[in-house]
């Protein structure tokens, strides 16, 4: 599948993944580890090169200091450490590390030497973005300063002989400018990587190791419907075509006309063999007199696999279970040592004991928009590559505290209409995803000379290249006055109508 490997240690940052996302745009594969991996599992990578991330710890504080197997050093490997990572090498080879007495965050000012490899083609003034409260005080012996700012005046350093770079800032993040060009510069001037990571590449190889590991054996698919269920759906279905059974869990939580919907293509369209379950009754049960949206998150999600455990006993012997699980699930789900931000019903809301022999998660490594190249590439439509991006929990977790069938029939309504006037406007491909809430507010309104007390909607519409942070969606008024005046007329018990306009950071997309 792939030749040059870069991996990169997680010290719990929370642009690790973003690390990795950044690495495969310059077409180089890189895979996230433990921070503390062995030297030994190291050498079975034979990686091109090693980027340590940032991460919460700090060196000055001692007890809380994360350190990686110093072996990995003698491994003649090149090294690029981003933001902890630079004080642990830092740390590691006797430079001196400070504490700052302001911690600096935000868009900074960098002067940098573009004579190093490392900022090649690069402008010796630059925009990058600095989140730090430790700061390198004395660089290493053999290390040569080549990036300051006003108040850090070691944000860059190099041992030339070593092939060691470590920066102070953060060049995966769009809030430094040449950030990708420096992530390029560290992997083809320093690494010597070749560029060999290809998605078709991607979408071969896994299906031969589908076909390998699965042999003649049952699978049962966990289709939801969404960009990330379908596509492992059709993946698994390249590979073993009849051996793959299809159970798609309507929870009743799935958006107006979607059940109906993933049931014709998958069964006229794929001819695969699907099995609808309707289950909205005893999502509902569930779920009911449950408000908090991380429990609501942990119901549904064991809820779905019991339900798989019964289908699959049904259908009889069944050694796998697939699902659409990608990387931006787990590292919100905070496996590894990053924080949880939210769990997700197929990665952290699993229960403890699951019937089955193995889970398959084909997407895990790759990010929303590589999942979308592997549906283009498996000849998949566009218009089911390119929907909307949907929450495994569905509406449950659009809807403010408890969920309701009524609660449930507005939202549905809201979010129909949303969507319908997003895609009459031509938006729909330049916003990268949008949905509407129903928030627990209700407020008092006047509607044809009649008091009303009744809920607030919230719209929500956020452009992005890899989901891990985001902008909010510049919608036109026009079109926000039109879409507030239909939900309002159309849309029972609606009396106000409200536009999200933060950012991911510090929001998350969906509001639980």
């Amino acid at each position: 599948m792939k030749n040059d490997v870069v991996l990169i240690l997680d010290f719990g940052g929370q642009y690790n993944q973003l690390i990795a996302r950044r690495t495969r745009e310059c077409n180089v594969y890189s895979e996230v580890v433990p921070y503390n991996i062995s030297v030994d599992k190291i050498k079975e990578y034979n990686p091109k090169g090693i980027i340590f991330t940032g991460g919460p710890a700090n060196i000055s504080g001692g007890s809380d200091t994360l350190m990686c197997d110093k072996g990995l050093f003698e491994l003649g490997i090149p090294v690029l450490g981003i933001c902890y990572g630079m004080q642990l090498i830092t740390h590691i080879f006797g430079g001196k590390i400070g504490r700052a007495v302001t911690r600096e965050y935000g868009t900074t000012n960098v002067t940098i030497n573009n004579k190093s490899l490392l900022f090649q083609g690069i402008d010796e003034n630059t925009s990058c973005l600095m989140s730090h409260g430790d700061f390198v005080a004395e660089a290493p012996e053999n290390f040569n300063v080549i990036g300051k700012t006003e108040s850090c005046p070691i944000a860059a350093m190099e041992n030339i002989d070593k092939k060691f770079y470590a920066i102070q800032f953060h060049p995966e993040v769009n809030h430094t400018k040449k950030g990708t060009e420096i992530i390029k510069n560290f992997l083809y001037n320093i690494c010597k990587c070749s560029g060999d990571w290809q998605m078709n590449s991607f979408t071969k190889d896994s299906i031969e190791k589908i076909k390998e590991k699965v042999q003649d054996k049952k699978v049962l698919c966990a289709l939801s419907g969404g960009v990330d269920s379908s596509v492992a759906a059709i993946l698994l279905n390249e590979a073993i075509h009849k051996n793959l059974v299809c159970i798609f869990v309507d929870h009743g939580l799935l958006r107006k006309n979607e059940g109906d919907e993933v049931e014709k293509i998958f069964k006229n369209q794929y001819d695969i063999n699907l099995i609808r379950v309707n289950a909205k009754d005893r999502f509902l049960n569930r779920l009911s007199g449950v408000s908090e949206p991380e429990t609501k998150r942990k119901i549904i999600g064991e809820e779905f696999i019991r339900i798989f455990e019964e289908e699959a006993k049904k259908i009889g012997a069944v050694d796998f279970l697939v699902q659409g699980t990608i990387y931006p699930d787990v590292i919100e789900s905070g496996l590894g040592n990053s924080a949880v931000i939210k769990s997700h019903h197929n990665v952290g809301g699993l229960p403890s004991v699951v019937e089955f022999k193995e889970i398959i998660e084909p997407l895990r490594n790759l990010f929303k928009d590589e999942v979308r190249k592997v549906g283009i590439e498996l000849g998949m439509p566009e218009e089911l590559v390119y929907r909307q991006p949907f929450p495994g929990p569905g509406l449950a977790i659009r809807i403010i505290g408890e969920v309701t069938e009524e609660k449930l029939d507005i939202l549905k309504e809201a979010d129909y209409i949303f969507r319908e006037e997003i895609k009459r406007a031509n938006l729909h491909r330049e916003i990268h995803q949008y949905f509407a809430v129903l928030t627990n507010l209700k407020s008092v309104g006047v509607m044809g000379d009649e008091r009303t007390y009744d809920y607030t909607i919230a719209l929500r519409g956020v452009v992005t290249t890899d989901f891990m942070t985001a902008e909010y969606a510049k919608i036109p008024y026009e079109v926000l006055d039109v879409i507030s005046a239909r939900l309002v007329n159309e849309v029972k018990h609606i009396n106000r109508i409200v536009y999200d306009i933060t950012g991911k950071p510090p929001a998350t997309i969906e509001w639980e």
